[in-house]
C-alpha cells in the first residue's frame, strides 16, 4: 500500500515506515502530524486517483527531526566585469516517518 501526498510544494511517493525528509514544518520533534493533501493511495481495492485530492485520506507521520540540509555554494561571476559574488545556503528540513495510511 502506497499514497502520493504533496507537501512544501513537492509531491512524495510513501509507504508506511518510510522515513523522508520534507520542507521544513512549525512542529516540535515527537510530535505527530498529519497530511492531508493526498493526490493518490493504492491499496488492495486498486489505485484510487483523487480529483485533485481523495476525499477523506490522511497520513500521518512522527516527527524524527528538525534540521538544515549541508552547506550548498552560490557563486555569481561576471567576466571582464571584477564581479564576485560567493554566498552559502543550508536548506531547513523536517525528517518524519509514516505510521499510517488512512484511505
Amino acid at each position: 500500500m502506497y499514497a502520493i501526498i504533496k507537501t512544501g510544494g513537492k509531491q512524495y511517493k510513501v509507504q508506511e515506515g518510510d522515513i523522508i525528509r520534507v520542507e521544513k514544518l512549525d512542529v516540535e520533534e515527537g510530535s505527530v502530524v498529519e497530511f492531508d493533501e493526498v493526490l493518490a493511495v493504492n491499496n488492495d481495492n486498486g489505485l484510487k486517483v483523487g480529483t485533485p485530492l481523495v476525499e477523506g485520506a490522511v497520513v500521518e507521520a512522527n516527527v524524527l527531526k528538525q534540521g538544515k540540509s549541508k552547506k550548498i555554494i552560490v557563486f555569481k561571476y561576471k567576466a571582464k566585469k571584477n564581479y564576485r559574488k560567493k554566498q552559502g545556503h543550508r536548506q531547513p528540513y523536517t525528517q518524519v516517518q509514516i505510521t499510517k495510511i488512512n484511505a
